[in-house]
């Protein structure tokens, strides 16, 4: 055997073994950051008595990951994605505790801090798809970052789900209402921290890097560099999760309105006044999220054999389908979970294929530089985008905030040929 048959052995190795802890670190990082995301706007709107004020919540979220993702990446390029993960998940817990803190106190930019640093620590799961391609061939970066990414379906799924235990056991042990799930996402996170700290062994990005250096198979990696390619691919994962996080950030108080009558000052159809609000939204959320990250592999090997463009535009198709379902249906609760579960595939597609697009674009030398800008503007354009939400639903209507979603996805398709240079 020769000694280039045993370094692909062996960096295939390392690489299955780090697509692993990195799966199992998304699983535990799903759960932490399920609560935050749908429970945030409903304890927004509680702590400041104002609807408008809650899309604050989520954008409280993006708005951390905004600020910590270009830190990250480049704490990932000095020291490994080991110690940037860790960080990140090391952020969250503080967040975590804050946002408890908050609850009891009732100081409403007390817990949006404490929502900003979850959202920092969520910036370092972000960066864990982009782990999964440090060691990948090129032929398989998609089906690995996508193995990650779907990780996220089982902590996600599962974060909503527990909102119904995690309030009885908040209310056992005297804790403000929305804030008893928020212990699951402790004890979670926590564990996450230790995975990384403990597992993420040899470290992914300097392992590609040393390989790189010393003439290794690494070396083989293409060093083209597309820079027009590159800043679409940015754009559309940009354009595709602040869709995704506007639509999403509001259908929790949408939800609540249809159950008081509130949109339309009498009960609304489905039978949403029948069933506890925090239930619904748990419901809703949980099939969301599980669009969001159920299909991931099948995206992520889409874009390998289809190819990247190709896949970013079924999302946007996608999307467009969602957001007919919210402009159509949108004051039925089967309408409202057809629409998130349509979101949830959309923003899948899209983002798998535009990350593998933006990898696969970018010169070894500038990709986590590239991949830190393209998490600090998806994140912080949704933050945006979730406080004008908030604004837009309470001045208009969810079909309204569907139909101005709708502008950025057709912003997405028409700028698609650039995706080809």
């Amino acid at each position: 055997m020769s000694i280039t048959t045993v370094a692909l052995d062996e960096r295939a190795r390392v690489q299955r073994r780090t697509v692993r802890i990195l799966s199992l670190g998304q699983v535990l990082g799903g759960i932490a950051f399920g609560a935050t995301v749908s429970l945030g706007a409903l304890l927004a709107a509680d702590i400041s008595g104002s609807d408008a004020l809650s899309g604050l919540a989520t954008a409280s979220v993006t708005l951390g990951a905004a600020l910590a993702a270009i830190p990250l990446a480049r704490f990932a390029a000095r020291r490994g994605r080991r110690f940037a993960l860790t960080l990140g998940n090391l952020l969250a817990l503080v967040g975590i505790v804050v946002v408890l803190a908050a609850a009891a106190v009732r100081v409403f930019p007390f817990l949006l801090v404490g929502i900003v640093m979850i959202g920092m620590g969520n910036a370092g799961n972000l960066q864990s798809r982009f782990a999964a391609t440090d060691l990948a061939p090129p032929q398989h970066r998609g089906r690995d970052l996508s193995i990650v990414v779907w990780a996220t379906t089982i902590g996600g799924v599962a974060g909503p789900l527990l909102l119904g235990s995690g309030e009885h056991l908040g209310h056992t042990l005297g804790m403000p209402p929305h804030t008893g799930s928020y212990l699951f996402s402790l004890v979670a996170q926590i564990a996450a921290f230790a995975l990384y700290l403990i597992a993420l062994r040899p470290d992914p990005l300097l392992t590609a890097r040393a390989l790189g250096e010393t003439g290794g198979t690494a070396a083989a990696v293409e060093r083209a560099d597309r820079p027009v390619a590159a800043r679409y691919a940015i754009f559309a994962i940009a354009g595709s999760h602040v869709t995704m996080a506007a639509v999403m950030a509001m259908t929790p108080v949408h939800l609540s309105h249809m159950a008081m009558g509130g949109m339309s000052g009498s009960p609304a159809s489905g039978g949403a006044e029948e069933m506890d609000v925090t239930v619904i939204v748990g419901l809703t959320i949980a099939l969301h999220v599980a669009g969001m990250y159920g299909l991931s592999p099948v995206f992520g090997i889409l874009a390998d054999r289809w190819g990247r463009l190709r896949t970013v535009l079924l999302g946007q198709g996608l999307l467009v389908a969602s957001l007919c379902f919210a402009m159509l249906a949108g004051e039925t609760t089967w309408g409202v979970i057809v629409a998130l579960i349509l979101l949830g595939l959309g923003w899948s597609a899209a983002t798998v294929a535009g990350a593998a697009l933006l990898t696969e674009a970018s010169a070894p030398a500038l990709r986590t530089r590239r991949q830190g800008r393209s998490d600090s503007l998806m994140s912080l354009s949704a933050a945006g985008g979730a406080v004008l939400a908030g604004i837009i639903l309470q001045s208009s209507s969810y079909a309204g905030l569907a139909i101005a979603a709708l502008v950025v996805v057709v912003a997405i398709v028409a700028l698609s040929p650039l995706g080809r240079r």
